[in-house]
């Protein structure tokens, strides 16, 4: 059985120049790229996200979806499973 999960993957530079990235696991599925700009805006301007003295999300640079797909190939049949009996 295969199951999907999809994830927003939205980059910044940080206030040293770099790319960094922040991914959310959980977001809707309709959004558009103004929404996820104007989020990406107000990310930036919050300037919460502070790590090791430097700013992490100063300026937007872009969003992508991440699509992960897990398919079992395998599984032994006298395996007991996880769950306490």
């Amino acid at each position: 059985m295969a199951e999907t999960t999809k994830a927003l993957k939205l980059t910044f530079t940080n206030s040293e120049g770099k790319k960094s990235s922040l991914t959310l696991s959980k977001v809707a599925k309709d959004l558009t790229p103004e929404i996820i700009g104007q989020a990406m805006e107000k990310i930036s301007q919050a300037n919460v996200f502070n790590k090791e003295g430097k700013d992490l999300y100063i300026s937007p640079q872009g969003a992508v979806y991440i699509e992960r797909t897990v398919t079992d190939a395998y599984t032994n049949p006298e395996a007991k499973d996880d769950k306490q009996d």
